[in-house]
């Protein structure tokens, strides 16, 4: 296992759309083990394989609370097969737009289709923070930030702030 480095915006392969897994093999188990070796080093509670430069559908995920046992999820090729018409609003954010946090609204309950690290075919019905989660990552595999959940203008600020960030780093 070994932790990856995790991609900032405004890194255009953020906004790349991931390609589905047609063979879980060593090379998948792997990257399934450092994604989540680097999200919890992070720390994080979400990570898709694209935020580390890997255009797979493959997310992990553990919403288990930090005082508790870890209850990691690796979800492949997953995806939403339905929507609740309620929604919630979550304070969200993201590895890849680190220290930023915004109120994102989004269906309170997914229920989600996805294959787990031996192949075999899952639905859960998700809600709460599990919820917002899964379609924060599932946004990942299809290019889209819960930035572009935001007003135009909050998105603009954010994507400002980052590349004036990224080019003093690249200037040195």
């Amino acid at each position: 296992m070994a932790i990856r480095p995790i991609l900032i915006i405004p890194e255009p392969q953020l906004r790349q759309i991931s390609q589905p897994i047609t063979k879980i093999d060593k090379e998948v188990e792997r990257l399934a083990a450092d994604m989540l070796e680097t999200m919890y080093d992070a720390p994080g509670i979400g990570l898709a394989a694209i935020q580390v430069g890997v255009k797979k559908r493959i997310v992990t995920i553990d919403v288990a609370r930090e005082d508790a046992p870890k209850s990691p999820i690796v979800l492949i090729n997953p995806e939403i097969v339905s929507v609740s018409e309620e929604l919630s609003v979550y304070n969200e954010g993201c590895l890849s737009i680190p220290e930023y946090y915004e109120e994102v609204e989004r269906p309170a309950q997914v229920r989600v289709r996805y294959q787990d690290i031996k192949g075999q075919t899952h639905e859960i019905d998700a809600d709460g923070l599990l919820a917002t989660c899964v379609q924060h990552e599932i946004d990942h595999l299809n290019g889209v930030l819960f930035i572009d959940h935001l007003s135009r203008l909050k998105r603009e600020r954010v994507i400002k702030k980052f590349t004036k960030a990224a080019r003093r780093e690249a200037e040195g």
